[in-house]
């Protein structure tokens, strides 16, 4: 029996009317498009005068330095939130109870608070105490809007990190403690190893959602991709009008592209998580204990009496 008993397989009926929903949800779809572009046409957006600005040394240059700096915040913020987040997960798994108040207090906290209001405030932060706590330069919007990212994320990857250790059966750490293993041990050895491979698809899923929130730099002036974009917006005049729809266009396929590429990575971690890497031997079928077992090649008749 290969159907589920939770679905059960469309009829003839059932397969038409799917296909003919398909084909209107595609017709509407298609049209909405073309009324995108028809109107994009008659404002004068697709104006090649207006597409050719991207040709210029100068825009493609903006363009790179914007996309390297928001990704060197989203690797500086993607390690250090899931080095938070693994060590705030085993702090809220802690027997100790002080030690697991705080850090489900500090989760509970940075999850409520809004992103955009702990980027601000912690620029503010160190705009106002610069010299105190040694930023130097632009950094105080690099680092505000690193540590940002990384208290909030952390926070999220903590749940995931607990979410997998709570799903490894309880019978493989009593077998762990029986064996005589200590507890980090049983965390190191056994529980993280497992918690990590089950949950890595979200965790990825989580990196993804820390690229696009890179984009909240624009506010604190933070010179990445978006705040470079809004500035080639405003600065660049074509006809008389700035480019400010072609290119939020190419700023979001840009970022598009990114979270793809992050996405893909994740569905393929999946797909090969599910796969066995284990071959299971058969064994060799049990004799007859009716069956004679003939002697070995070389061992004489009298030595086999013998050894009767």
């Amino acid at each position: 029996m290969t159907s589920s008993v939770l679905y059960d397989a469309p009829g003839p009926k059932a397969r038409m009317r799917n296909r003919l929903y398909t084909g209107l949800g595609s017709l509407a779809l298609a049209g909405l498009l073309a009324f995108v572009v028809y109107r994009l046409d008659v404002k004068g957006q697709l104006d090649p005068k207006i597409w050719n600005i991207f040709n210029n040394a100068g825009v493609r240059t903006m363009i790179r330095d914007g996309v390297l700096t928001t990704l060197k915040v989203f690797a500086v913020a993607g390690a250090l939130s899931l080095l938070l987040g693994l060590l705030l997960a085993v702090a809220r798994l802690s027997e100790h109870r002080p030690v697991r108040w705080f850090a489900t207090g500090f989760i509970e906290l940075f999850r409520a608070v809004p992103l955009l209001i702990t980027i601000y405030a912690l620029w503010v932060l160190f705009l106002s105490y610069k010299d105190s706590l040694g930023v130097v330069g632009d950094n105080s919007a690099f680092w505000g809007l690193v540590i940002g990212l990384t208290v909030y994320n952390g926070c999220v990857q903590a749940e995931v990190f607990r979410a997998g250790i709570n799903a490894v059966p309880r019978g493989q750490v009593e077998a762990a403690y029986a064996l005589g293993l200590r507890k980090h041990q049983v965390m190191t050895m056994l529980l993280m190893p497992q918690a990590v491979r089950s949950m890595l698809p979200t965790m990825i899923s989580q990196l993804v959602v820390t690229l696009k929130d890179t984009s909240l730099g624009y506010v604190i002036t933070y010179t990445e991709l978006l705040y470079a974009a809004r500035q080639m917006a405003n600065t660049i005049i074509v006809n008389g009008e700035n480019p400010f729809t072609a290119v939020t266009i190419v700023a979001g396929a840009i970022y598009v592209s990114m979270c793809l590429a992050l996405s893909s990575l994740a569905t393929w971690i999946e797909r090969r998580g599910r796969r066995t890497t284990s071959r299971v031997v058969v064994a060799a079928p049990a004799l007859d204990p009716l069956t004679p077992v003939a002697a070995p090649e070389g061992l004489a008749d009298g030595d086999a009496g013998a050894s009767r």
